[in-house]
């Protein structure tokens, strides 16, 4: 390999490095990889999710909404298996972020959280990105990419038939 030829391809890998780099930060919190799964033909709803969301500073924080031009509304939901196994979710007004906690908010986490985007603009596809505002308590708001993905691991629960339940003071 010529000399030419090393420094074009070491240019081209150190710089394509930082568009790959895909997490979000606002003081101690991390957003890492915002993701989204695409939707179903005419379906009017669809979840965010993140690869590592948490609170890395001394301070705790909330999560208390967010917001995206792609949908008229975006709900926090957290997922409660039942005793069957089944997923319930429960609209929740906020997600505590404890300094040092790391809540769970991936795809697969059977009790984990997600955002619900309600009343979707237009269909998500593979390959779709879309901005979102996550409003926090205290660190205020951040604006973050979401990819639109297929996920390599199958879901914990499907949202195409669930529940959507306050969450009251018994454990379901």
């Amino acid at each position: 390999m010529t000399l030419w030829r090393f420094v074009l391809l070491w240019c081209a890998a150190l710089f394509s490095v930082p568009s790959l780099a895909h997490d979000f930060r606002l003081g101690g919190l991390r957003i890492d990889h915002p993701y989204a799964t695409p939707s179903e033909a005419g379906a009017t709803a669809a979840a965010v999710y993140f690869r590592r969301f948490g609170n890395t500073g001394p301070t705790d924080d909330r999560l208390i909404g967010a917001s995206t031009p792609v949908a008229e509304r975006v709900v926090i939901h957290q997922s409660v298996p039942n005793a069957a196994g089944l997923a319930l979710m429960y609209v929740e007004p906020a997600v505590e972020l404890p300094a040092g906690a790391s809540p769970a908010f991936r795809h697969t986490d059977p009790d984990g959280y997600h955002l619900m985007l309600q009343r979707l603009n237009r269909p998500l596809q593979v390959g779709d990105r879309f901005s979102l505002t996550l409003h926090f308590e205290r660190a205020g708001s951040v604006d973050v990419v979401v990819w639109v993905q297929q996920p390599r691991r199958p879901a914990a629960h499907d949202h195409s038939s669930h529940s959507h339940s306050p969450r009251s003071s018994s454990t379901p």
